[in-house]
C-alpha cells in the first residue's frame, strides 16, 4: 500500500480521505471554501492563462489541431500528473511531447521501449571507472535518461513489466532506486508516454497498477477533414521555425502550487466522490448496468484526480473556482483507464469510455 502524502508526484492509493491533502505551502483549508482568491492568486490565476494561451500558439506552429489533447496535457503539467497518450501511428503524439519539451526551460529525455529494454537502461547503473586521482578501479553511478524534467516513454506497452516497472517509483516519489541507493530527481518531473491501442503483436498491456499511476489517459483521434487539409499543405514544404521556450521550471513549479489553491464548492467535492462509488460494481450507490457490464471500479485515486482535473481546467480558462462543468470535462480522462469492464461488455460494445460518458449523462439528468 502507497504510504505517501496524497500532494505527492502521485496520490496515494488509499488516502485517509477522499479529499487530497493540501501541501505544505498552500493556503489554509478555509481558503478552500471561499468565493474569492487572493489579489495575488487572482493575478496568477490570469498570469497562468496567458502562459497557456502562449504555449498553445507556440504548439499550433507544428501541431494542426488536437486542441482538446493539448488542454489536457496541459492540465496534467500544472497539477502535477502524469499522462499516457494513446491513438493510432501518425497522430503526431510523439511530435506533440517533444515540442512541449521544446516550449518549456526543462530537460528533456526520451526512451525508445522495446522489447529487450532493461531497468537499467532507464534508471542507469554503476560501472566500474580507473580513479584519476588513486588509480583504483573504484563503482561509480552513471544516471540514465529518467534524469530530466520530462520524460518522454515512448510506445510504454513494448517492453516487459519489469522495465514498465523502473518508471513506477519515479512516478510515485520523485526517486530511483539502483542497487539500494536513492536518489532524488530533480522537480518538476512529469512522464509522459504514448500508447500504440491497434498494433498488440510483441506488446505488453500496462499492469492496472501502472495506469493508476497516469492522471489522465488522453485518447488522440484522427483529425478532422479540414485539420487534414492543412497537414497535407502545411507540413510538405519549407521547415517551420524553431520552437521558443516559454516557461521555466521554477514558474511551473509555482503553477503547480496555485492550482492546488483554486477552491472548490462542497458540491464538486460531492459529484467527484458519487461518480467514483457509482464506478464499483460491488457498491450499494452502483446502477444496475454497472453491475452487469464492470468488473472493477476506480479507487480513492481517482477521486483525487477528478478535483485536482477540474482546479486545472479552471485555472488554465482564467477561471477563480473549479465548476460543474470543470469535472465534467475531465472524467473521461480521468476514469476510462480505471475502470475496467467485463466480458458482458465487450461483447455489447460497452467500453470504459462509454460507461463514464453515460455515468457523466445520468448524472447530469438527476
Amino acid at each position: 500500500m502507497d504510504s505517501s502524502p496524497a500532494d505527492s508526484p502521485d496520490p496515494p492509493e488509499q488516502p485517509a480521505s477522499p479529499e487530497p491533502s493540501a501541501p505544505e505551502d498552500a493556503a489554509p483549508a478555509s481558503s478552500e471554501t471561499t468565493d474569492t482568491l487572493p489579489p495575488d492568486d487572482v493575478a496568477a490565476i490570469d498570469e497562468l492563462g496567458k502562459v497557456y494561451q502562449s504555449l498553445r500558439d507556440e504548439l499550433g506552429k507544428v501541431i494542426i489541431g488536437q486542441h482538446e489533447v493539448i488542454e489536457q496535457l496541459a492540465i496534467c503539467l500544472f497539477s502535477r500528473g502524469h499522462a499516457l497518450l494513446m491513438g493510432v501511428p501518425g497522430l503526431a503524439k510523439t511530435l506533440l511531447i517533444s515540442s512541449v519539451g521544446k516550449c518549456m526551460h526543462l530537460s528533456f529525455s526520451r526512451i525508445q521501449f522495446t522489447p529487450d529494454l532493461m531497468p537499467a537502461d532507464i534508471t542507469g547503473t554503476d560501472i566500474i571507472q580507473e580513479s584519476a586521482a588513486t588509480g583504483k578501479r573504484e563503482f561509480e553511478y552513471i544516471q540514465g535518461p529518467i534524469y530530466a524534467n520530462l520524460l518522454l516513454a515512448d510506445e510504454i506497452n513494448r517492453a516487459p513489466a519489469k522495465t514498465q516497472s523502473a518508471l513506477l517509483e519515479a512516478m510515485q516519489e520523485n526517486k530511483v532506486t539502483v542497487l539500494g541507493r536513492t536518489y532524488d530527481l530533480e522537480k518538476p518531473f512529469f512522464v509522459l508516454a504514448t500508447q500504440n491501442p491497434i498494433e498488440q503483436e510483441g506488446t505488453y498491456p500496462l499492469p492496472e497498477a501502472q495506469l493508476d499511476r497516469f492522471m489522465f489517459l488522453i485518447e488522440v483521434d484522427y483529425p478532422t477533414e479540414e485539420e487534414e487539409r492543412r497537414i497535407a499543405r502545411e507540413t510538405t514544404g519549407v521547415d517551420y521555425a524553431p520552437l521558443e521556450a516559454l516557461v521555466t521550471g521554477e514558474q511551473v513549479l509555482a503553477f503547480q502550487k496555485l492550482v492546488r489553491r483554486i477552491p472548490v464548492p462542497d458540491h464538486i467535492y460531492d459529484y467527484a466522490v458519487e461518480i467514483v462509488r457509482k464506478t464499483r460494481p460491488a457498491s450499494d450507490d452502483a446502477p444496475s448496468w454497472i453491475k452487469e457490464y464492470v468488473g472493477w471500479g476506480a479507487g480513492p485515486r481517482a477521486v483525487q484526480y477528478l478535483v485536482l482535473g477540474a482546479k486545472g481546467r479552471a485555472a488554465l480558462r482564467g477561471n477563480y473556482m473549479a465548476s460543474l462543468e470543470d469535472i465534467e470535462a475531465v472524467a473521461v480522462p480521468v476514469l476510462s483507464h480505471r475502470v475496467i469492464t467485463n466480458f458482458a461488455a465487450e461483447s455489447q460494445g460497452m467500453t470504459s469510455k462509454k460507461v463514464v460518458e453515460r455515468l457523466v449523462e445520468e448524472m447530469r439528468e438527476d
